[in-house]
């Protein structure tokens, strides 16, 4: 099946990659054009390799094309006021997490997010937030998450 391994900035492209594909899935999506790919690309770029990063991406390869990626899952580590239910304030977000259409149906993506979740319990960091996709629910419920009470909202500027 493969192993998740840890993404560095050689990675940038096909993680922007990836995260089109994401975009080309879901309903609704608006395509906004490819302007968002050379900034995504150069964020990752920054951040991947940073000695202490707080934001990482797992991947894994496809197998009959090495250096290019079948799946991804990045997160980032978010820092916010502590609380009763988190009183470090420390949690990780998961999001970007996809698979090639190619690839998929042979357990990549919970490769990713696993690795992932390693990580972040490496950490300390015991708090993990995502938003599910109808399509993705199924994993992360095997994983452990479970819905919250708590709606999302968004300001577009």
């Amino acid at each position: 099946m493969g192993d998740a391994r840890r993404a560095t900035a050689a990675d940038a492209a096909e993680l922007v990659r990836l995260r089109s594909v994401m975009f080309a899935d879901m309903p609704g999506q608006e395509s906004g054009g490819d302007a968002w790919m050379g900034s995504a690309r150069e964020a990752l770029c920054r951040r991947l390799d940073e000695p202490d990063p707080s934001m990482v991406a797992f991947v894994v390869e496809r197998p009959d094309r090495p250096g290019e990626l079948a799946a991804c899952a990045v997160g980032a580590v978010e820092f916010r006021l502590g609380g009763p239910r988190n009183p470090s304030g420390v949690s990780g977000y998961v999001y970007n997490v996809v698979t090639d259409p190619a690839y998929r149906r042979r357990g990549y993506s919970r490769l990713c997010v696993t690795a992932l979740l390693d990580w972040y319990r490496d950490r300390g960091i015991t708090t993990v937030h995502l938003r599910a996709s109808t399509q993705g629910e199924p994993l992360y419920r095997s994983l452990g998450f479970v819905r919250t009470a708590a709606p999302a909202m968004r300001l577009k500027g």
